[in-house]
């Protein structure tokens, strides 16, 4: 039988979490990230004993907190546009071709917050062709693009490969306009397999008998079943401990004794190993693929012709701004890293340091078939339906996106 538990750990408190490498990775990744701390200097403790661990209260108000904060957010945006606005039937067929007139008035609201940084940034340079207004809302990742989907206050969000597939299955009817990879992404992957203090694991087959921390509809979640089936094991050969993959919950969780491996990414895992790797943590190259990451959004905004068409433009104006990012490496360290998400200068030189090429395909074919492995794999471990990858994803766009981006390299 399977053994998955949810766990909820009375951990010790550390600070907000810190970005993973977002100058090629989606918005899915945790904010800003602090590393557990060690614990103070003092009489050495009994290698079996745990952290210490407050009372859950501190958690669950930064949750409420977290809630309280969306909740609001999207109320304000109701206040103003309605993402919803679009035609939910008829409208712009799905094989017309994409408008590239933007009417007068035309208005997107987008959750793109790494995006919303480049443009500040570099101005023109990437919004000089937009012709709409855009209205950013502070939202990110997975669970918060679907919950403003459904109240119907946003247009389009940038996530990793696993809220897309996830939306669909909660019954969003949701389409992927473009989507970026990493062209080293065996060098340069976004997560690491970080061990607990004292837990061997040299080669994925060491997973066997372990708690793994797991996130079902996020990406960590899909990399967990991956190596799960890369390393010839199943559910039922380790446990599944369900634990949300935001902040630090994860890095926190292995401190402490909670779970014996996690994937782990960024600053997070460079703070994690700086400061446990003397007792005994470590982590794995999973050797596999999870570098996906998409802009999405309701189907019904593509149906609106008008908003097409800025769709169209935004796209265009996202991958040039891939580029942007990945080519002024000292200017996304010191005015998005630090000032703008507060990291100290080691941790923005650790990102940029290990950042890689951005790649942004006009042709979607390879995306949308490793689409539907993800697919297969989850509804299998996770007692899913079947989905087609290919109704997911607007290939009109694809071409516009990798078109942009081509020009874009070329003129540096």
């Amino acid at each position: 039988m399977t053994r998955r538990r949810p766990l909820r750990p009375t951990l010790r408190p550390i600070p907000p979490a810190r970005p993973t490498d977002e100058r090629t990775t989606p918005m899915s990744h945790p904010a800003p990230s602090h590393p557990a701390p060690r614990p103070p200097a003092g009489p050495a403790a009994p290698a079996s004993a745990a952290p210490p661990r407050p009372a859950h209260r501190r958690r669950g108000t930064a949750a409420l907190a977290a809630s309280t904060a969306l909740a609001l957010l999207l109320s304000g945006c109701a206040a103003g546009a309605r993402a919803d606005d679009a035609p939910t039937t008829g409208g712009l067929a799905a094989d017309a071709e994409l408008p590239t007139e933007v009417p007068a008035g035309t208005t997107l609201v987008i959750g793109d917050p790494t995006t919303q940084k480049a443009f500040e940034l570099a101005g023109e340079e990437l919004t000089g062709d937009l012709g709409f207004e855009i209205e950013w809302a502070n939202v990110s990742g997975g669970p918060q693009t679907v919950e403003a989907f459904n109240a119907g206050v946003l247009d389009l969000g940038s996530v990793a490969d696993i809220p897309p597939i996830h939306a669909a299955w909660t019954g969003l009817d949701v389409q992927i306009y473009a989507t970026q990879y990493r062209e080293d992404w065996k060098e340069h992957p976004i997560y690491e397999l970080a061990a607990a203090p004292g837990v061997e694991l040299d080669a994925l087959t060491d997973l066997r008998g372990l708690r793994i921390a797991f996130s079902p509809g996020q990406a960590q979640g899909a990399l967990v079943l991956r190596a799960l089936r890369a390393a010839g094991l199943t559910q039922d050969d380790v446990e599944l401990v369900e634990l949300p993959s935001t902040g630090d919950v994860y890095p926190t969780a292995l401190a402490a004794g909670e779970v014996d491996v996690a994937p782990v990414g960024g600053t997070a895992l460079a703070r994690y190993l700086d400061g446990y790797g003397a007792d005994g943590a470590t982590s794995l190259r999973h050797g596999l693929r999870d570098d996906p990451g998409h802009l999405y959004g309701p189907t019904a905004v593509v149906r609106d012709p008008a908003k097409a068409a800025a769709l169209r433009r935004y796209v265009a104006a996202w991958a040039r701004a891939r580029v942007w990012i990945y080519e002024h490496p000292e200017i996304w360290k010191e005015k998005y890293y630090v000032e703008d998400q507060g990291l100290s200068e080691e941790d923005a030189q650790y990102l940029v340091d290990t950042a890689a090429r951005p790649e942004v395909p006009a042709d979607l074919t390879d995306g949308i078939a490793r689409t539907q492995e993800t697919i297969d794999l989850l509804a299998g471990e996770l007692d899913r339906p079947p989905l087609r990858a290919s109704g997911l994803f607007d290939e009109r766009f694809g071409p516009v996106a990798g078109e942009a981006a081509e020009q874009a390299w070329g003129a540096r």
